[in-house]
């Protein structure tokens, strides 16, 4: 089993002797000192069950560049380790670094025109573009195809390094609360908006059964007031005129009969 994992400056000299075992470009150490010292997190190896050191890839960021790019210094595996993916997760984990850490736009990388195994790693696999063609890159004049992938889609903003091991963890931390204080502060004011409206009906309502009691209670009072104008008047009993007359008409008649005796 074979894992992919951040180099140290203790596996420098392991690296260095892959490079020599499968490459016609070689380095001295202090290139490999300049590198881990300037873009430790750029530099990756990939270790056996045995602990030994079977490929690695060597990248940093281009200083002179206006643009924020990346480069792939050297890349190797060794043979008996050829055919596994190693070379792909070992690039893979170097660009990963570059988008995350230092924000890079894109990535470049150089291979000989020859070496085209290589040349279908980095198109077919990796998808990289031929940028251009340098004549007589190499020691041994051969050309070299300057390839470039672009980082950018993938890449949501561009993030500084920090030193103290913090990088993107800590803007996605600041992201996330401020997302949940404005869907908090959404709910509150949907809350409040709901108790208004039930607070507004209620009181519609009471106000709508106020005026149908006043408008039922004028309506009693004025078909009362209309029944005690319409009732008629009540009669005098006959008997009772008839008895007032009689009473009359006798009495008339006594008081004639004492004057005269």
């Amino acid at each position: 089993m074979v894992c992919i994992r951040q180099a140290t400056v203790d596996d420098l000299l392991a690296m260095q002797s892959c490079n020599l075992m499968c490459l016609p470009e070689n380095y001295q150490m202090k290139y490999y000192l300049y590198h881990i010292l300037s873009w430790p997190q750029l530099l990756y190896v990939a270790e056996d069950y045995n602990k030994k050191i079977v490929g690695y890839v060597l990248a940093k960021m281009e200083e002179e560049s206006t643009e924020c790019r990346g480069h792939i210094t050297s890349l190797a595996v060794s043979r008996t380790h050829r055919k596994l993916g190693l070379a792909t997760k070992l690039m893979t984990a170097a660009q990963h670094a570059m988008q995350e850490v230092f924000g890079a736009e894109y990535v470049s990388l150089h291979v000989r025109k020859s070496n085209r195994a290589a040349f279908h790693l980095y198109t077919e696999t990796l998808g990289y573009k031929i940028n251009d063609i340098e004549a007589k890159y190499y020691a041994d004049s051969e050309d070299a195809y300057d390839m470039r992938k672009n980082l950018k889609p993938a890449a949501e903003k561009p993030k500084k390094e920090l030193k103290g091991g913090k990088g993107a963890s800590d803007d996605k931390a600041a992201a996330s609360k401020e997302d949940a204080a404005k869907e908090k502060a959404e709910a509150s004011a949907t809350s409040e908006d709901a108790a208004k409206g039930k607070n507004g009906a209620e009181a519609a309502s009471r106000k709508d059964e106020s005026k149908a009691g006043e408008k039922k209670e004028e309506g009693g009072a004025e078909k009362a007031c209309e029944e005690k104008v319409a009732a008629p008047a009540t009669p005098v009993k006959e008997k009772e005129k008839g008895g007032s007359r009689g009473g009359g008409k006798g009495g008339s008649g006594r008081r004639r009969k004492g004057g005269k005796g």
